[in-house]
C-alpha cells in the first residue's frame, strides 16, 4: 500500500464490481526458498484483547524472527518480531509480539496510512496467484487500515482502501507506556480475527496452502522537547529512512511481490504443544 493517488480510481472499481469474489482455489507453485508455517485449528478460548496469554496461543508455534525485508544478509533487526496463526470455523486468527523500547503511535483514524507510524502488517493471498490479495496494518493505538488489491502495483494494481473486512476484530496490548519517552518499554502485542466471509469463501481445507507475509515498519526516532520525532521523513517513494522487517524476505524494499511471500499450510489438527 504505497500509492495514495490511486485511491479514488480503486474505489470506483470496487463499486463497479471489482471486489473479491468466490473462486475455486488454484494454487501457483511455491518457491523452495520462501519461509513456511503450519496453521493449526484453534482450541476454544481466544478473546480478542491483544493479550497472548490464552492456552490457544501458548500452544501455537511462532514464526521465525523477522529479518530485513531484502534478505538475511542485511543487518539483523534491532528488536525481535514474531507472529502466529490459528483458525477455526469462523475466523483466521493472527497474533504478533513486537519487542519495542519506545512504543509510539499517532494515528487514530480508521484507514489512515498506518505505516507512517510504527506498525504490524499482514498480507494474505488465498489463491497464491497474486490476483486479488489483502493487507491489514495496525499501530500501537489499535488503529486499523485494511484494503484489497486486485493485483500488485507493478502490474497496474489498485488499492481499494474504502473496502473493509466486515466482521473483523482486533486489539493491541502494550507492555509499556504509549508515547512516553521518559521510560523504556518492553513491547506490544497484536491480535486480529478475520472472518472467512472476508475472502468470499469457507474456511480452508486440510492441507491447503495460502501465500502469507508479515511486515513491521519501524522508524528511527529522536526525543525532541520531551516528544518522539522521526529522524526524517522520506523524500520520495524510493527513499526509505524507515526499517522494514518481515517474516519471509522479499528481495527488495517492496511488500507487493506476492510470489516472495511465505507459504502457510492449514491443518485440521490442534497445535502440537507449548511453543513459548
Amino acid at each position: 500500500m504505497r500509492n495514495a493517488a490511486r485511491w479514488s480510481a480503486a474505489w470506483l472499481c470496487l463499486l463497479a464490481g471489482a471486489a473479491p469474489v468466490a473462486a475455486q482455489i488454484r494454487m501457483a507453485p511455491v518457491p523452495d526458498d520462501v519461509r513456511t508455517y503450519t496453521a493449526y485449528r484453534a482450541p476454544p478460548g481466544i478473546a480478542i484483547d491483544g493479550r497472548l496469554d490464552e492456552d490457544a496461543w501458548k500452544t501455537a508455534p511462532w514464526t521465525e524472527p523477522f529479518v530485513d525485508i531484502r534478505d538475511a544478509s542485511h543487518p539483523t533487526p534491532t528488536w525481535q518480531t514474531r507472529a502466529k496463526l490459528l483458525w477455526d470455523d469462523a475466523y483466521l486468527y493472527v497474533a504478533a509480539y513486537l519487542e519495542e523500547p519506545h512504543i509510539w503511535a499517532t494515528l487514530t483514524e480508521r484507514d489512515a496510512i498506518i505505516y507512517h507510524d510504527h506498525d504490524f502488517e499482514v498480507f494474505l493471498d488465498p489463491e497464491g496467484d497474486a490476483v486479488g490479495y489483502y493487507e491489514f496494518e495496525v499501530n500501537a493505538r489499535g488503529t486499523m487500515l485494511d484494503l484489497y488489491l486486485n493485483r500488485p502495483y507493478s502490474d497496474g494494481g489498485l488499492a481499494m482502501i474504502p473496502w473493509d473486512a466486515e466482521g473483523s476484530r482486533w486489539a493491541v496490548h502494550l507492555d509499556g507506556t504509549l508515547n512516553d519517552p521518559t521510560d523504556e518499554d518492553r513491547g506490544w502485542s497484536v491480535e486480529i480475527a478475520i472472518p472467512w466471509s472476508t475472502f468470499a469463501r469457507l474456511q480452508p481445507r486440510d492441507g491447503e496452502i495460502w501465500r502469507v507475509n508479515f511486515s513491521r515498519v519501524q522508524w528511527p526516532l529522536l526525543i525532541v522537547e520531551g516528544r518522539y520525532q522521526k529522524v526524517r521523513e522520506p523524500v520520495d517513494w524510493n527513499d526509505h529512512p524507515e526499517n522494514n522487517w518481515v517474516w519471509s524476505p522479499q528481495g527488495a524494499i517492496n511488500m507487493h511481490v506476492p510470489e516472495r511471500w511465505g507459504a502457510v499450510t492449514f491443518r485440521a489438527l490442534p497445535p502440537p504443544g507449548n511453543d513459548q
